[in-house]
């Protein structure tokens, strides 16, 4: 199963030693993340820095440990399949229609997040923390 994750998923996971880190990493399963989105990361990395108490080499490492266990999702793939996710998200979250894009890369994805938006869609499953933390045996 790819699993794409979305920014939240992946700033949490950077923020806090948690359960996201911990399936992130420890899980074995097949992440995804869309290349053309970590200047998400970037754009949000004072916040980052001051909700972690992460220096910027920290974080930089520690982005580089998480994105070990993560593909990032070439912009060309994506590129692809933008038109189709513009006509699914459009109405719902334009800011989501690359995680839509990045899942139509694939045969039988999932969106890992726990942002509502994503619920308004039919056309990629969804998947929560709570519910990947179960498969995890967490």
């Amino acid at each position: 199963m790819i699993v794409v994750i979305d920014t939240n998923i992946l700033i949490s996971a950077l923020i806090k030693d948690s359960l996201t880190r911990d399936i992130l990493i420890g899980s074995g399963m097949d992440f995804v993340y869309p290349e053309i989105s970590l200047h998400e990361i970037r754009k949000h990395e004072r916040l980052i820095m001051e909700k972690s108490s992460l220096t910027k080499n920290n974080l930089d490492t520690l982005l580089a440990r998480i994105l070990d266990y993560v593909v990032l999702v070439p912009t060309e793939v994506i590129e692809e399949h933008l038109d189709e996710a513009r006509k699914i998200m459009l109405d719902i979250d334009p800011k989501d229609v690359v995680f839509i894009a990045a899942a139509l890369s694939f045969e039988n994805p999932v969106i890992w997040s726990d942002d509502r938006d994503f619920d308004k869609q039919d056309r990629v499953r969804v998947v929560k923390t709570e519910r990947l933390a179960r498969l995890f045996g967490k």
